[in-house]
C-alpha cells in the first residue's frame, strides 16, 4: 500500500482530498494544490463532517479505489488510510485465539493496515475471555466484549459491529478455518466498486453432512432472494460501514448479511478463499441449524418482498380464500332456490354437501387473512416511522 499521497480536489464537494501519486484520477478534472501541483507537494486531506468525501481512483493493479478522508480541512494531513475493524465471535475457542491474533497481526504489518480486532465472547465456558484479556494487554488494537451467557452468533456479530470504529468491517470465525492471508484479496476486491465481498469456500474441508445440505441451502437462497452466491453461510466477509448501518441483525440472520445488503441496493460479490481444516475444538453447529436456516430464509424472503407492505401478501391470500368461499356459497344458494323456490330440481338437503363446509372455511380464512394484513399495515405504519425504506448512495453538494 503506497502511503505517499498528494492532493486533488473532489468535484462533488469541492474539498481537498488525497490520491496516490501512482493512481490515475477518474474525475473529469482536478484543481491544483495551493502550493502548486508537483511531486513534493504536501498532502491536504478533506473534512469528512457529516458525509464522506470520495475520490475514485484507479490503482496500479487496475482496481477501483474509494478513498475516505477524515483529517479536518486546513490542517496538515496524514496519509488517508481506511481503518479495518475485524469482528470475531468466540465460543470456547481459547486454543485458537492467540494463533489467530498472531496471523492477523502479521498480515496487518505486511500490508500496512490500520486495524482493530473485536473479540466477542458469546458465553464461553473455557478460558477464552482470559485469553482475550491477555491479548488486549499485549496489543492495544484488541478489544473484547463478553456476554453474560450464550446469545448466539448473530447477537455476537451485532454487538461487535455496533462497537466497531472502522470504515471497513470484516467478520470471520475464531476456529482458524478462515485464513487471514485472504484479507488483502478481500480488500482488493472491494476496491473494484463493491460494497460487500463474501467468501466462497470452494474446497470446503468439512464433513459431508455439512457440505451437501449447505449446497442445497445456497441454491434455495439464490432462488428465493435472487442473489446467487455459492456460499451464503460463509462467515468470512468484508463490507463497508454503510452496509452495517442499514442492517438490523436479530435471531439467526447473520447468514443472510449478503442478502440483506443486496436488498438495500448494495453491490455484493464473492471471492474464492482458502478453507483450512479445524485444528482445535469441535463444531458448534448441529443438524438443527438446517431447519432454523430454512425458517429464517422464509423470514428474509418475506421481509424482502413484503416487509413494507405486508397487506399485499396477506390481503391477496385473503381475497383468494374469500373468493372461493363466496363462489361456493353462491352456488349452494342458487341450488337451494332452484330446489325449494322454483321447483326445477328435486329438493335435497344443502347441509349434507361437503361444499358447504369448504366454502365456509374458505370465507373465514379469507376474512382472517385480510384482517391480519390490515393489522400488519398498522404495525408497520406506527413502528416504522424512524426506519427508512430506502438507501441513499450519495447526494449532490448543498
Amino acid at each position: 500500500m503506497d502511503l505517499n499521497l498528494t492532493a486533488d480536489r473532489c468535484r462533488d464537494c469541492w474539498k481537498w482530498s488525497t490520491t496516490s501519486p501512482v493512481a490515475e484520477s477518474l474525475h473529469s478534472w482536478n484543481q491544483p494544490t495551493p502550493q502548486g501541483r508537483n511531486s513534493n507537494s504536501q498532502s491536504i486531506a478533506a473534512t469528512r463532517q457529516d458525509r464522506s468525501c470520495r475520490i475514485v481512483t484507479k490503482n496500479r493493479l487496475g482496481g477501483m479505489t474509494d478513498l475516505f478522508c477524515s483529517t479536518p480541512y486546513g490542517q496538515d494531513s496524514t496519509p488517508c488510510i481506511m481503518k479495518l475493524s475485524i469482528v470475531i465471535p468466540v465460543l470456547n475457542e481459547s486454543e485458537c485465539l492467540r494463533e489467530l491474533h498472531s496471523q492477523i497481526a502479521e498480515i496487518a504489518v505486511q500490508q500496512s493496515l490500520s486495524i482493530e480486532l473485536i473479540f466477542v465472547d458469546d458465553g464461553s465456558t473455557d478460558h477464552s475471555w482470559d485469553t482475550i484479556l491477555r491479548l488486549r494487554k499485549a496489543d492495544p488494537r484488541v478489544r473484547g466484549i463478553r456476554f453474560r451467557r450464550n446469545f448466539g452468533k448473530t447477537a455476537a456479530l451485532a454487538a461487535g459491529l455496533n462497537a466497531a470504529t472502522g470504515d471497513l468491517l470484516m467478520t470471520m470465525d475464531a476456529d482458524l478455518q478462515d485464513d487471514p492471508v485472504e484479507i488483502p484479496q478481500f480488500l482488493h476486491k472491494l476496491t473494484e466498486g463493491y460494497d460487500l465481498v463474501n467468501g466462497w469456500k470452494r474446497h470446503r474441508l468439512d464433513p459431508w453432512h455439512k457440505v451437501y445440505p449447505s449446497k442445497i441451502f445456497n441454491w434455495m437462497v439464490g432462488r428465493l432472494t435472487h442473489l446467487h452466491l455459492n456460499d451464503h453461510n460463509c462467515g468470512f466477509k468484508l463490507f463497508r460501514v454503510e452496509v452495517a448501518r442499514e442492517m438490523r441483525l436479530y435471531g439467526e440472520l447473520h447468514r443472510f448479511i449478503p442478502v440483506l445488503a443486496f436488498h438495500r441496493g448494495f453491490r455484493v460479490t464473492e471471492i474464492d478463499i482458502h478453507h483450512r481444516p479445524r485444528q482445535h475444538g469441535k463444531s458448534k453447529y448441529g443438524i438443527r441449524r438446517f431447519s432454523r436456516g430454512f425458517l429464517d430464509l422464509l423470514t428474509v424472503a418475506f421481509l424482502m418482498s413484503y416487509g413494507q407492505r405486508p397487506h399485499h401478501l396477506l390481503g391477496w391470500i385473503g381475497l383468494v380464500g374469500f373468493g372461493f368461499g363466496f363462489a361456493g356459497l353462491s352456488y349452494l344458494a342458487i341450488l337451494w332456490l332452484m330446489m325449494n323456490v322454483m321447483g326445477i330440481l328435486p329438493p335435497t338437503p344443502i347441509g349434507s354437501r361437503p361444499l358447504l363446509a369448504y366454502s365456509l372455511a374458505a370465507t373465514l380464512l379469507g376474512a382472517q387473512a385480510i384482517s391480519l394484513g390490515l393489522l400488519a399495515e398498522l404495525i408497520v405504519f406506527y413502528t416504522g416511522r424512524d426506519t427508512a425504506n430506502y438507501s441513499i448512495s450519495e447526494k449532490t453538494p448543498v
